[in-house]
């Protein structure tokens, strides 16, 4: 029934062999769908804001919803800030009550991804907030955020390794074949890149991004060699809003009522959290 953080979930999800699904949200409709589907399944969930999310909705207005929300369906919640690349963003973020991050310098070189990390690291672990940040290119387009599936460079296992022990976060996001958005071609995960960084890296989660569009069982194979956290953000935002939305205000039923179109959204975005929670192995995980 409140806010909590990654780590917590994390340490939970390795012990019980599943991963947390996170998904993006984009408004207060999409929030509440995700907690509804969570609520309904018993699960735990991450939902992730970005920072064009935040210039639209506001980072106090944010925390506000998700700790109301959370309280109104007895859930626990993490709150989450999803590829942050303005530190100052993300700094205001932990101050207001954000109780995840993740910095997002991987297009950066080595040296200044591990900078980057750890400033944030010293300065989210003086609240107990979690931080995750990213190693290698996950392709595709996020937020405002492009790379070029041709130039997708996938983790290091042992450049990992030596990532984690520089930084100290608490999550790594990994690129293993994995690209946000739609895929053009079947995806193809590089299973046996995932469970070496596993093995080097026992002790810190690893998050697959870009998960609109894997094959289901490629998802339970990802779980079973260390994967602990799976974002989700395309399917809400297309399917879940976008669709849902504008359907719902050229069917006549909705008479000009912006609420009827809400709860649409509001049971799509539902639907599709509870299906991807029975993929993940959450269901019936949840803390409260």
């Amino acid at each position: 029934m409140s806010l909590v953080t990654m780590k917590y979930e994390m340490a939970r999800a390795e012990k019980g062999g599943y991963a947390v699904p996170a998904f993006n949200f984009f408004s207060f409709d999409n929030l509440v769908g995700i907690a509804k589907g969570a609520a309904e399944k018993k699960s735990p969930v991450i939902a992730m804001a970005t920072m064009g999310g935040i210039k639209v909705m506001g980072e106090k207005a944010v925390v506000k919803m998700c700790e109301g929300v959370a309280a109104d369906y007895g859930i626990n919640m993490v709150l989450h800030l999803d590829h942050c690349t303005d530190i100052e963003l993300l700094k205001r973020c932990v101050d207001n009550g954000f109780t995840s991050v993740m910095i997002d310098s991987s297009k950066k070189e080595f040296a200044e991804n591990v900078e980057d990390t750890a400033k944030t690291v010293e300065y989210a672990s003086r609240y107990g907030v979690t931080v995750e940040s990213e190693l290698g290119h996950v392709g595709g387009k996020e937020d405002d955020i492009v790379v070029d599936d041709m130039s997708v460079l996938f983790t290091e296992p042992e450049k990992a390794l030596e990532f984690v022990n520089l930084t100290g976060i608490d999550c790594l996001a990994v690129a293993v074949g994995t690209v946000h958005g739609f895929y053009k071609a079947k995806p193809k995960l590089d299973f046996p890149r995932i469970s070496k960084i596993h093995e080097l890296l026992p002790k810190c989660p690893l998050v697959l991004h870009g998960g609109t569009g894997v094959p289901y069982d490629d998802f339970r194979e990802a779980i079973k060699r260390g994967v602990r956290k799976i974002n989700i953000g395309t399917e809400l935002k297309v399917h879940g809003v976008f669709d849902t939305s504008k359907a719902g205000y050229m069917d006549p039923n909705a008479k000009d009522d912006p609420r009827y179109v809400s709860k649409l959204v509001i049971a799509k975005v539902s639907s599709i959290v509870e299906e991807l929670i029975g993929v993940m192995g959450s269901e019936n995980k949840a803390s409260c």
